[in-house]
């Protein structure tokens, strides 16, 4: 790592998320189920449809009806959350769709649409949760399976971004899960992303997504979402890598930043559960990394990813120096089952690391 400023040139001491391996109870994987801040203020009026992609104010449209047409009334709770009751009141599955799926390239405003549905949605905000494919699973592992029925059973719906179809064993451990929430009369949502490269062949992520979830395609309806990633949309190219020196520097005046070498991050994360790597971010400002390389293996990259969604949805920029961060996954990685998570997370950093010119400034 490079050299600290000198003492009289320092203004703050950054901290370091190597430092940092806290404990999260599962009171707080439910709480946390909500829009994370970068999407607190979504709405529909707020998403700007491309005048020359009609699928995205098509979309908006649907959305909006699905949103209304969802009952926010519990009679059972009388509106009070149930983390660990016995059980939602049994009440018969309304007949046909009770989800909708977006099917879409990377920053299509897919995310946005999906926080805008949560509040639209005319129920109180503990009987509705918001959520990541991994966070869903990683609620599972704190809870186990039938609490988690039980703890989302009250609800009224239930929002997923990123719905990964990679691993077999955590899909049809969702999909079962979204039966029995389908049974108890929870509305569902669904985001995940077709590959750059196949958005000309149709719904390639819906057809996969459909039979993946097999019994429940039923209760989806497909929404295609056309259009380019809106993160890089009339943007310039992002900022090269900084030098060591002008990353520690932007670190020690950076009120609340970190300041960690890439590769002891990579090996830290591999000693912490990625359920936890969003407390792992609480109260950091920016992240500054030095050194940064090319991923070793598929299971550092995976982390990685994670990592990069927790400070995307937090809004945390990323100033680094070393590689830049489209050349973080090899090509055998980018081609490999994994792919639409590493191109995930690369439009991410790619994306946080302009917002952090302003520290070099």
């Amino acid at each position: 790592m490079a050299a600290p400023p000198a003492d009289g040139d320092r203004a703050t001491a950054p901290t370091a998320l190597t430092s940092r391996a806290p404990h999260v109870p599962a009171e707080r994987l439910v709480a946390e189920m909500v829009p994370p801040p970068r999407f607190q203020g979504a709405r529909f009026d707020t998403y700007l449809p491309d005048p020359g992609q009609p699928s995205q104010a098509e979309a908006v449209q649907v959305l909006r009806t699905f949103a209304a047409s969802i009952d926010g009334a519990d009679a059972d709770t009388g509106g009070k959350r149930r983390w660990f009751s016995r059980g939602p009141k049994k009440t018969a599955a309304p007949q046909g769709p009770r989800g909708v799926y977006l099917d879409g390239g990377y920053g299509v405003g897919k995310t946005h649409l999906l926080a805008s549905l949560w509040h639209a949605t005319p129920a109180a905000p503990e009987l509705k949760a918001f959520g990541t494919f991994v966070e869903l699973t990683n609620l599972v592992g704190a809870l186990g399976f039938q609490q988690t029925v039980r703890t989302l059973g009250s609800h009224r719906l239930l929002c997923i971004d990123e719905f990964e179809l990679d691993d077999p064993g955590d899909t049809v451990l969702v999909s079962t899960l979204l039966g029995k929430l389908v049974e108890s009369g929870v509305a569902l949502a669904a985001t995940s992303n077709t590959l750059p490269g196949k958005l000309g062949e149709g719904r390639f992520a819906a057809a996969d997504f459909l039979r993946e979830i097999q019994g429940l395609s039923a209760h989806f309806r497909a929404l295609r979402i056309d259009g380019e990633d809106y993160r890089h949309r009339g943007l310039p190219e992002a900022p090269a890598p900084y030098d060591d020196e002008t990353v520690a520097r932007a670190a020690h005046h950076t009120p609340g930043a970190s300041l960690d070498d890439f590769p002891a991050l990579l090996h830290h994360l591999s000693t912490v559960h990625p359920s936890r790597y969003g407390a792992m971010c609480d109260g950091i400002a920016a992240v500054c990394l030095t050194d940064v390389q090319a991923v070793p293996d598929q299971s550092t990259a995976l982390r990685l990813v994670v990592l990069a969604d927790r400070l995307y949805d937090r809004e945390v920029p990323v100033l680094a120096s070393g590689k830049p961060f489209d050349e973080l996954f090899s090509d055998e990685m980018l081609r490999g089952g994994y792919r639409k998570k590493y191109f995930r997370a690369i439009s991410r950093l790619t994306a946080l690391t302009r917002d952090a010119k302003t520290l070099v400034a």
